[in-house]
């Protein structure tokens, strides 16, 4: 039989879930509500409701064509290239940076290689990031490197590279080794027994690290304001621009392009949900 005071510790906890769930959709929800506000609706400070009363594509359709009828203003590129550019440069931009930063981890975790390695990639962490990308950005117009998408997606490797690396650290520091030792023992070489044996064990880990530096790489704006122009703007920095002199901040436009730029990484996780919770809590437990 449930007492009173057990009945009472239950509503309250089901009520402080309840609240911090209401507190984290919030944001999702009012923008997913103002991407179909006709401007009417999102220009006004005063009756503002959760709702649209009149829904709209408009939003939708204004940053992708450059014009709606709704609005006054034109656009003098569409949200297509910076879409485009930011799948591109954020996703090889991981690529580098998972690669290198697991086969670093690994030959420090393992091999003993590179004992400063993780010193030294923290140091890189330490820095402001600005005081980082002024130099940056001076090197990479010197190389030609600006505004191209190998030079964003190599500086997006390079800024993420001590995320993905202590990340696969710690999973290759909790697990056993005696796998390894037996692949050594029947004749394999080390580099078949990382791609054969270690990489399978560690595929929970892999697709934890991907999401997270995507994630990084995907929501950057400072990296991609100081190193684009024109040709390789990203999201953040094309969402940035929805404004005009005439109707201030675009905030249905911008909603729109929100609503939009959430969906690869809600995809991704989706894709690799059944390896992300394994590999948030590998290395909790031990026999």
């Amino acid at each position: 039989m449930i007492t009173l005071t057990r009945l009472v510790s239950y509503c309250v906890r089901y009520l402080l879930v309840l609240t911090a769930v209401v507190v984290t959709l919030f944001p999702i929800i009012w923008i997913g509500t103002m991407a179909f506000k006709p401007p009417a609706e999102w220009t006004t400070a005063v009756d503002q409701h959760w709702l649209p009363r009149n829904p709209t594509w408009g939003n939708f359709d204004f940053i992708f064509s450059g014009t709606t009828r709704d609005l006054i203003v034109t656009l003098d590129r569409s949200a297509t290239q910076p879409i485009l550019a930011s799948l591109l440069t954020a996703s090889l931009g991981t690529v580098i940076a998972v690669t290198a930063g697991t086969l670093a981890a690994y030959g420090v975790a393992r091999l003993g290689r590179g004992r400063n390695l993780p010193l030294a990639l923290l140091q890189l962490r330490l820095f402001p990031p600005l005081a980082v990308l002024i130099p940056v950005m001076i090197m990479w117009g010197f190389l030609g490197m600006i505004d191209t998408w190998w030079g964003l997606s190599l500086i997006y490797g390079i800024v993420t590279l001590p995320f993905a690396f202590w990340l696969m650290m710690t999973f290759f520091n909790e697990m056993p080794t005696e796998l390894e030792e037996a692949a050594l023992v029947e004749g394999c070489t080390p580099w078949r027994v990382f791609y054969r044996v270690v990489l399978p064990m560690v595929k929970s880990a892999l697709a934890t690290t991907v999401l997270f530096v995507f994630i990084l790489n995907w929501s950057d704006y400072a990296i991609a304001l100081l190193l684009t122009r024109k040709d390789w703007v990203t999201i953040p920095v094309f969402m940035n621009a929805l404004s005009s002199a005439m109707t201030g901040q675009m905030y249905g436009p911008k909603a729109a392009l929100a609503v939009i730029a959430a969906v690869p990484p809600v995809v991704l996780g989706l894709v690799i949900q059944k390896h992300l919770v394994r590999g948030l809590t590998f290395g909790a437990l031990k026999q």
